[in-house]
């Protein structure tokens, strides 16, 4: 495609008033009805990140994390999120060698300790 600096296969997506990517058709429509309704990014991305769940729960998850770059046009400052790898606050050391886990063993792959918790 002309005037892009990098080959890609990807189609180049443009939009002057908001813009929602997914891997799923279905959740970036979702996103973007949000943001055609009046929500802002932070609701588009909720609402996109609900709905992939539905539609593609074998990808993302309720306790996956979660990385932003945060635009504010009234300020024009960039925030950046990490919203990852934190575990519970009772989730000690003490509580992971009491269940019997290791570095060897890891967590479960089932039920709630794999989920992480977002936090900064």
């Amino acid at each position: 495609m002309a005037g892009l600096r990098f080959p890609s296969r990807r189609s180049a997506v443009l939009a002057l008033h908001g813009m929602v990517a997914t891997s799923q058709p279905l959740a970036a429509m979702a996103g973007l009805r949000t943001l055609i309704g009046g929500g802002n990014a932070a609701d588009a991305a909720v609402t996109t990140a609900a709905m992939l769940n539905v539609v593609e729960p074998m990808s993302t998850g309720i306790g996956g994390d979660c990385f932003a770059l945060v635009f504010e046009a009234r300020t024009g400052q960039v925030s950046a999120l990490n919203g990852s790898g934190r575990s519970p606050a009772a989730f000690t050391l003490e509580e992971a060698q009491r269940r019997g886990l290791t570095p060897e063993t890891g967590l479960p792959l089932n039920g709630p300790l794999p989920v992480t918790v977002p936090g900064r």
